[in-house]
C-alpha cells in the first residue's frame, strides 16, 4: 500500500477518534464501548505501527480539543494505552503470519489491546501517585477490564471481519492472496 494511502487512512482514523465518540456518548455508552479505541486498532492493523502509534497520540488529543472528551487530565493515560494499541496492532501484525488472515488479526489485536490497557494503568498509577490518590490493582482491573468488557467484546467481533471486508472489496492489500480467511 502507498504511503499516500496510508496517510490517507491514518487521517480518516484520526478524525474517527473525534467523530464516533461523539456518536457513543449521548448513549451513555462511552465509556463501557471504548469507541476511540476503534479507529486507533484498525489504523494499527491497515496501516502499520507507525501510522497507529501517531492515531493513538493524536485521535485522543485532536478530539479533546475540538469537543472537550476525553477531558485534559485523562489525557494523560489515554495517550499511552491508544498509542500502545496502534503501535502493537500494527507490529503484530506484520509479526504473526499463520496463513489465516483471521488467526494473524486476533494474534495481533488480543495481546495489543492488553498491552494498551496496561500502559494505561501504569500511566495512571503514575498521575495518581504525587496526587495521593490510592491506585491498586483492583482499581486497574475494574477500570481497564471489567468495566470496559463490553468494549472488548465488541473491538473483538467488528474489527477482524471489517479488515477482511476491506481486503476482499480491494480498498486494502490482501494479506494472503490465495484465500482470505
Amino acid at each position: 500500500m502507498s504511503s499516500i494511502k496510508k496517510i490517507c487512512l491514518c487521517a480518516i482514523c484520526t478524525a474517527l477518534c473525534y467523530v464516533l465518540p461523539l456518536a457513543f456518548h449521548p448513549l451513555v455508552m462511552g465509556t463501557a464501548l471504548s469507541p476511540m479505541h476503534i479507529p486507533v486498532l484498525l489504523c494499527g492493523l491497515l496501516c502499520g505501527w507507525p501510522y497507529g502509534a501517531f492515531c493513538g497520540v493524536v485521535g485522543p488529543l485532536l478530539s479533546s480539543l475540538l469537543s472537550g472528551m476525553p477531558p485534559a487530565a485523562m489525557l494523560l493515560y489515554m495517550i499511552p494505552e491508544l498509542c500502545v494499541y496502534g503501535l502493537f496492532s500494527g507490529l503484530l501484525l506484520k509479526w504473526f503470519r499463520t496463513g489465516h488472515a483471521y488467526a494473524d488479526l486476533y494474534l495481533a489485536l488480543v495481546p495489543a489491546m492488553l498491552l494498551g490497557r496496561i500502559a494505561g494503568g501504569i500511566a495512571r498509577a503514575i498521575f495518581y501517585l504525587p496526587s495521593g490518590q490510592p491506585y491498586s490493582l483492583a482499581l486497574w482491573t475494574s477500570s481497564y477490564l471489567v468495566g470496559t468488557l463490553p468494549g472488548i467484546i465488541l473491538h473483538l467481533v467488528i474489527l477482524p471481519p471489517l479488515v477482511l471486508l476491506m481486503m476482499k472489496a480491494r480498498l486494502i492489500p490482501q494479506r494472503y492472496v490465495s484465500t482470505l480467511s
